[in-house]
């Protein structure tokens, strides 16, 4: 949604220049950020970083890494997000969203780290969820974000944000929810699409805009930072049907229940009052966006 109030800048008199580096660039959100840096956030050094460049499985690497750019935050975006694969190599879910962020959040101890976790730490059975609900992780990849979540906010200078689908334009064209619908179109596939999973999908430049006002407000803490709209995945096909009509969209309706991987939690909407009180604009809703920003490649 286009607003009238201004992005949050730092202050022009302070001297130097904040340093921030951010890993999983080459992602979504994290390119995402990085796009809008110089607009948040202007005058601040901000450095992005790839698997390809930066293995943060190395602990060697990842020191070395820090030392050379003696940050003052670090967003930390990386991680091993696709749920099956997660459930398929728990090892390896745990190496990558559990022990990787500890590390990242111990180099981190004196200066800001924000932390990338996800509505699906909840089990979906009330929807609708504050920072306040329990959480019941459903899946590998849902369980090691919870467990990451309880080492960063260990420590009080730190920030976990609990986010939803995030749609966007990838480096790598793969990764908003958006990217997979159009490359199933695209190819004349037809996407199956659940009526009964609830998600408050966002898109990822309304994401990064909040979270750089968090960091320049000092902000800490956990957070949930979603889209105000809770739709199924049917809808958010529909939605998005009536974008590409170039590509004769085809979808079919169908049940969560029917799924052969993890088990898919039914409602996961998110409760933003929190962060909404602390931000210079508001959260929309989806279709909202959508219809605010017909020139947009989403």
């Amino acid at each position: 949604m286009k607003s009238e109030s201004r992005p949050a800048t730092v202050d022009q008199n302070a001297s130097p220049p904040r340093r921030v580096w951010i890993t999983g660039a080459a992602g979504l959100i994290g390119s995402a950020l990085l796009r809008s840096a110089s607009t948040s956030v202007p005058g601040w050094q901000i450095c992005g970083t790839t698997r390809h460049q930066v293995d943060l499985t190395d602990p060697a690497a990842v020191r070395e890494t820090f030392l050379t750019l003696q940050p003052d935050a670090i967003i930390h975006c990386a991680a091993f997000t696709k749920t099956a694969a997660c459930d398929r190599y728990p090892a390896k879910a745990r190496a990558l969203n559990v022990e990787m962020t500890a590390r990242l959040a111990e180099l981190a101890r004196n200066i800001s780290f924000v932390f990338f976790s996800t509505d699906l730490v909840f089990d979906g059975r009330t929807g609708s969820y504050d920072e306040t609900a329990e959480i019941h992780p459903l899946s590998v990849y849902a369980e090691t974000k919870a467990a990451a979540e309880r080492v960063v906010l260990m420590n009080p200078a730190h920030t976990v944000i609990r986010t939803s689908l995030n749609g966007g334009i990838s480096p790598s064209g793969d990764r908003g929810f958006n990217e997979e619908l159009h490359r199933t179109w695209q190819i004349g596939g037809t996407a199956n699409l659940f009526t009964d999973e609830f998600r408050c999908p966002i898109a990822s430049c309304v994401t990064a805009r909040a979270v750089w006002e968090l960091i320049v407000r000092h902000h800490t803490g956990l957070y949930h930072l979603a889209g105000s709209e809770r739709l199924s995945r049917w809808q958010i096909g529909l939605l998005l049907a009536q974008r590409w009509p170039s590509l004769n969209p085809r979808l079919q309706p169908v049940s969560r229940l029917t799924y052969a991987g993890p088990p898919r939690p039914a409602d996961t909407s998110l409760n933003c009052t929190k962060v909404q009180r602390l931000l210079s604009f508001p959260l929309p809703g989806f279709s909202t966006w959508l219809a605010s920003n017909p020139s947009e490649l989403l």
